[in-house]
């Protein structure tokens, strides 16, 4: 049973008559409800897919940050073989809200970097539900170094609702960690590709999301702050976080629109929590067909066609 959002109330309704069907007839084996099933199950998946088709923005949050959507680690068990962890960023610590190491992808070698909000109450506090320390980003511009120098393409999972905003984390530099990140992303001479997964939030996104190509899923999302902090600053009222999401441009065919990233890997109906093995594997197809295209590119017409794309965005609007 998924854990149903609030607008889906019409779907877990009609999927919780199904289910009391089958309980009945389990219990009483002359009990004949095929019929009944089949057609509450065609209204189900009617009723489904006409709210997937006319997602408002803020509830393409809410899908964003499902908590049994998939994770950057679901990503890496599924598309990256010989997976091998690296830890630590030299410089102060480990920080578990970051993961990457070295890995195949479809039999190539890889850098993976990914930001990981953990799967259950232990694991989110042990991530810091994926918002990263200075240390995180210190971390991945220390891989991405290591890719850069060895001639490997980086593949970055993009999902955090932000940096980690306590006292201190900016004391040792979260700003400056971020910024150095992202410069990182730019200078790399080998193909970047970051995929939105879920929550592309702030500078805490972007610091691993200045790639060559940035795929996002179709119902994640990206900004430059969360609807509820936007709607605090403009309206002192965080309960207006969905007037917020609507005016900010979250949504991966806004953000399409505007050049801002570059495909859409389509999820399956009702979201990619509903078919986690058929949004992975369609985000897996996405990859390779960039990094096809950027095979046999130079380093300076990689580095070049990053800075431009980064650069035009805005231009013309």
């Amino acid at each position: 049973m998924h854990a149903y959002l609030d607008f889906e109330a019409p779907v877990a309704e009609l999927e919780g008559k199904i289910a009391e069907l089958r309980t009945l007839a389990a219990g009483d084996k002359a009990v004949s409800i095929s019929d009944e099933v089949k057609a509450l199950e065609r209204k189900a998946a009617k009723s489904l897919a006409d709210l997937y088709e006319n997602l408002a923005p803020w509830q393409k949050a809410q899908v964003a940050r499902h908590p049994e959507r998939p994770h950057a680690l679901d990503y890496i068990e599924t598309l990256i073989d010989e997976f091998t962890p690296m830890a630590g960023d030299r410089k102060f610590a480990e920080d578990l809200a970051v993961v990457g190491g070295l890995g195949r992808f479809r039999g190539a070698p890889v850098m993976v970097i990914g930001q990981e909000k953990g799967s259950d109450t232990a694991s989110r506090l042990k991530r810091n539900f994926g918002m990263a320390r200075p240390e995180g980003y210190r971390k991945a511009v220390r891989l991405m170094e290591t890719a850069d120098r060895f001639g490997l393409p980086v593949i970055t999972f993009v999902d955090t609702a932000g940096a980690y905003p306590g006292i201190e984390a900016e004391e040792r530099g979260q700003a400056e960690a971020i910024a150095r990140s992202t410069d990182c992303c730019l200078g790399l001479g080998v193909p970047l590709v970051a995929v939105i997964i879920g929550e592309g939030g702030s500078g805490g996104a972007i610091a691993i999301a200045t790639g060559n190509t940035v795929l996002m899923l179709e119902h994640a999302i990206y900004s430059v702050i969360s609807p509820e902090g936007a709607a605090s600053i403009l309206w002192h009222d965080s309960t207006r976080a969905k007037d917020a999401a609507a005016a900010m441009r979250i949504t991966a065919q806004d953000l399409k629109k505007l050049g801002i990233v570059d495909e859409i890997v389509r999820e399956p109906m009702g979201g990619a929590h509903r078919g986690r093995d058929q949004a992975i594997a369609a985000t897996g197809e996405a990859i390779a067909r960039t990094l096809q295209a950027f095979s046999g590119v130079s380093s300076d017409v990689l580095r070049t066609q990053r800075r431009e794309k980064f650069l035009a965005i805005g231009r013309g609007l």
